[in-house]
């Protein structure tokens, strides 16, 4: 038996199925549904990017889905709503826990940068609303005449420096001495008070307005963008197929990727969401349902907006690659462009990404509020001011080390590589821990749709190879160019190369051209290096501080995300082996004298 307090908080469930399918939307529509998948698909093949993308989505995205939700409602049969619990009910062994870490570190570290770019949404709105970013624009196109190329040049020149100015990326620290850090703090006021307020009264009561009001404003945009002159130019831009592009294996590994960010499978939000599923609700039809929603807003409404009104204002020299470029340097410029009510647009555009950004960020806490609730007994006010602490620091650090927003990229590209490994453990353990056959059979209780008879052999063989070609296309094509970024030598000798040389690495070899150059320079002794690196000009030296300055941030970022994983580990080990493993024990007794 256990120990009477193990029960003594009552359990939270959904309070409608409509709730559930809102919330879990919500927390997969984000910025990566409207800022993300735009550049991503445009410059990895445009209207061809959706073969990969589609295949993904039914090869990986769906089974992966359907994974996490049957596990879910199983791990909440045993009294637990966090995902480390989850998985060391299904599976009794040591690695249940270090993967119950990532479904706990990811979303906590995704947190800590998310929130930042959640308050920069709230900012942008409120300065179109009220005319702020008009006002700066203004002085950057004084004499020009509207219409104009070099009007429009000017106004995109000015959006960077705007983005630039409220995101302190030219200086580490500025942030705290600007209006951002108001806005940061207010939205990590509005979380933590939804939060605060649990799953039904809190998530699900948010999502059910937040959700439709988002959609709402996108069709309104989307609206006033189709009907904008000679937009048929963008959509073709956006949509014409390169379809020698599929040829590159990059292509599909960023349609694998995008899957992730699209439906957050791997983020361990769906393993905590469906927990709170009673265990003869319905997961497979419920969980397309939410997935068909974040689908249309991803594809549908983010894929007609900011590309083709970006290719109609701008042109193809204004391509966006990140999503912060997407969002924030792109997105501004052509909203103030946009004729009759660009500001009007441009607010909406941007209070839309806000609502998206919190229905998302909530689903990041409530997993690491589900573990603390559940392997330790703390009550909802002791859980969430503990992790609103642990939020916060590394939120102000992510804050202080904006410079290049390096400190956000790198926790970033740390989450990427943990999603994906969390993603491919989970399916393995749905297909040989808990065994595809009887997988399937639990993800088809309760259910008005029975999945589909191959999908045994698909979690079991296809999906996981999917996933493993992924991994390793994801190693071969980012890990390189992230180590090498973790290196204050080579970055400081590949600043005073470009400094020096600032012709000579253009044109598409132009990167590896480079590498091989500070590689060499790199081998010899230091005696032996050229004088332009040893003895370097003042602008050089500077260029060769900041670049080392940012390596040590990476380094700093990754060692970070490293030690918190350690540390988390180290508490999923000690609440298994205490109140998370007789709360499991408990849930095992009652049940089998039910079945006597």
């Amino acid at each position: 038996m256990t120990n009477p307090d193990l029960q003594d908080q009552q359990r939270e469930s959904w309070g409608s199925k409509a709730g559930v399918i809102l919330a879990v939307a919500g927390s997969a529509v984000g910025l990566g549904n409207f800022l993300r998948f735009p550049g991503t698909a445009v410059n990895n093949g445009g209207g061809a990017f959706m073969v990969p993308y589609i295949i993904s989505f039914l090869v990986l995205g769906i089974p992966i889905v359907w994974c996490e939700w049957t596990m879910g409602r199983l791990g909440g049969r045993y009294g637990q709503n966090n995902g480390a619990g989850i998985l060391y009910a299904i599976w009794r062994k040591a690695p249940a826990k270090g993967i119950g870490a990532l479904t706990l570190l990811v979303p906590i570290v995704v947190y800590m940068y998310y929130v930042l770019l959640e308050a920069l949404c709230l900012r942008y709105s409120i300065a179109y609303f009220t005319g702020g970013f008009d006002a700066h624009i203004g002085t950057a196109v004084e004499g020009l005449t509207r219409g104009t190329s070099e009007y429009n040049e000017a106004v995109a020149g000015a959006s960077v420096g705007y983005a630039m100015e409220q995101f302190a990326l030219k200086e580490n620290g500025a942030m705290y001495s600007s209006s951002m850090f108001w806005y940061v703090i207010t939205c990590f006021i509005v979380n933590f008070i939804i939060i605060y307020r649990g799953v039904t009264r809190g998530i699900e009561t948010f999502c059910k307005f937040a959700m439709p009001l988002l959609i709402g404003c996108a069709v309104i945009v989307l609206v006033r963008v189709l009907t904008l002159d000679n937009i048929g130019t963008g959509l073709g831009f956006m949509w014409n197929p390169k379809w020698e592009l599929l040829k590159n294996p990059e292509v599909w590994m960023r349609a694998a990727g995008q899957i992730f960010f699209s439906l957050s499978v791997g983020f361990g939000l769906i393993l905590c969401y469906s927990s709170y599923l009673k265990p003869s609700d319905d997961v497979v039809l419920t969980s397309l349902s939410a997935s068909s929603a974040n689908e249309f807003c991803e594809v549908v409404l983010g894929g007609l907006i900011v590309v083709p009104a970006a290719f109609l204002f701008l042109g193809s020299s204004h391509t966006p690659e990140s999503t912060f470029q997407v969002g924030f340097f792109t997105v501004p410029a052509i909203m103030h462009l946009m004729p009759f009510g660009g500001n009007f647009f441009g607010g909406m555009w941007f209070g839309l990404l806000f609502l998206a950004a919190v229905t998302s960020s909530l689903s990041m806490l409530q997993p690491a509020i589900a573990f603390l609730e559940d392997g330790f007994g703390l009550r909802r006010p002791a859980s969430v001011t503990l992790l609103a602490i642990i939020t916060a620091a590394g939120a102000s650090l992510v804050m202080y080390f904006s410079i290049n927003a390096q400190a956000l990229d790198f926790t970033d590209f740390a989450c990427e590589f943990m999603m994906i490994v969390a993603g491919l453990a989970q399916v393995l353990i749905f297909g040989w821990v808990i065994g595809a056959q009887r997988g399937v059979a639990e993800a088809n209780r309760g259910s008005d749709f029975k999945l589909p008879r191959f999908m045994p052999v698909m979690v079991k063989y296809v999906t996981p190879s999917f996933l493993i070609i992924v991994l390793v296309l994801w190693c071969t094509y980012n890990a390189p160019d992230r180590i090498r970024s973790m290196s204050p030598e080579f970055k400081g000798i590949e600043a005073a190369l470009t400094m020096q040389f600032p012709d000579e690495f253009d044109g598409t070899d132009g990167p590896e051209k480079k590498i091989a150059r500070v590689r060499e320079i790199k081998a010899k002794p230091a005696s032996a290096r050229p004088e332009w690196y040893t003895k370097p000009n003042e602008e050089t030296k500077t260029k060769i501080a900041d670049a080392r300055l940012n390596a040590n941030i990476a380094r700093f970022s990754i060692v970070g995300v490293g030690l918190l994983f350690i540390i988390i580990t180290a508490a999923i080990d000690i609440a298994c082996r205490n109140r998370i493993g007789a709360t499991i024990a408990h849930a095992e007794h009652t049940q089998n004298l039910l079945e006597a």
